[in-house]
């Protein structure tokens, strides 16, 4: 049996509420401070912490790209990102207020999003949304399979090559947030993708928990807009463009009161007693 996202919510005060003016203020910040910022080539990937309090924005500084976002415990890199949970107690696609959930036996938020200028979209004519967690990463073993070619820059590699100087590996690496992706399931039920609909200027912005080391992939399709297998597919390096990453300290007034979550209070014991001792 798994409760369901509508029982959580259905408990006041229970464990998804969200302090919707504490995160409003975060990010409606005018003091807030820049400690860090830089840009991510396009079919490449970078890693970079985000110490617990501050917030990072990822911006489309030139035009529309999709990104493949990776979480961790910076301190502990065995508590990471954990989709599936995530799109049960959330969304299948996220946006302002929702949380991004860590994998057991910690379950806890890591991040909680506190700013999307793509928040309006909604839902499209075919039925897609925005910043994707029902698909994964393109990687090129999947690729090896479809197309028999080798080819080293899809976002799976993109984030191995980013995480390796932080002392993590391939294993490492996990199911992603498709920041500025648009997907949805279609009659049929099946999986689709659709081009990316932000424009120069969009943003994705997330208030971190606990300290954070976080890795993101420029996807080598792009915005998406150009089929990446099948009779009509061509590099689409055309579409394909870099994105600015940002770190902000908030004034510190705005963190009064304000803790990092705790782990899961579940004690561990799954069912199992030690047998008396003599």
């Amino acid at each position: 049996m798994d409760l369901t996202r509508a029982a959580y919510q259905a408990t006041a005060g229970g464990p998804l509420d969200v302090d919707r003016a504490f995160y409003d203020a975060i990010a409606q910040d005018g003091g807030r401070e820049l400690v860090d910022s830089f840009v991510v080539p396009i079919r490449s990937g970078r890693a970079w912490t985000v110490p617990a309090g501050h917030v990072c924005r990822i911006v489309t500084i030139e035009g529309p790209q999709v990104a493949d976002l990776n979480l961790w415990n910076a301190g502990d890199p065995r508590e990471r990102l954990w989709a599936s949970r995530t799109r049960q107690l959330q969304a299948a696609h996220v946006s302002t207020y929702s949380r991004l959930w860590s994998n057991l036996p910690f379950l806890r938020p890591l991040v909680t999003i506190t700013a999307d200028s793509l928040a309006g979209y909604g839902v499209d004519a075919e039925g897609g949304r925005i910043h994707d967690l029902l698909g994964t990463r393109c990687d090129p073993y999947v690729n090896r399979m479809l197309t028999g070619e080798d080819f080293d820059y899809h976002c799976h590699s993109n984030l191995v090559r980013a995480v390796l100087p932080h002392g993590l590996t391939e294993f490492d690496v996990h199911d992603v947030l498709n920041v500025f992706q648009c997907t949805g399931l279609n009659d049929d039920d099946q999986y689709f993708m659709k081009a990316c609909p932000a424009k120069r200027g969009d943003f994705f912005e997330f208030f971190a928990e606990i300290d954070i080391l976080a890795a993101l992939s420029t996807c080598p399709g792009g915005d998406l807009s150009v089929p990446l297998w099948g009779p009509d597919a061509h590099d689409p390096i055309e579409t394909c463009h870099p994105l600015g990453i940002e770190v902000w300290r908030p004034t510190a007034a705005l963190l009064e009161g304000w803790s990092s979550p705790a782990r899961a209070a579940y004690a561990g014991n799954h069912g199992l007693h030690a047998e008396p001792w003599g």
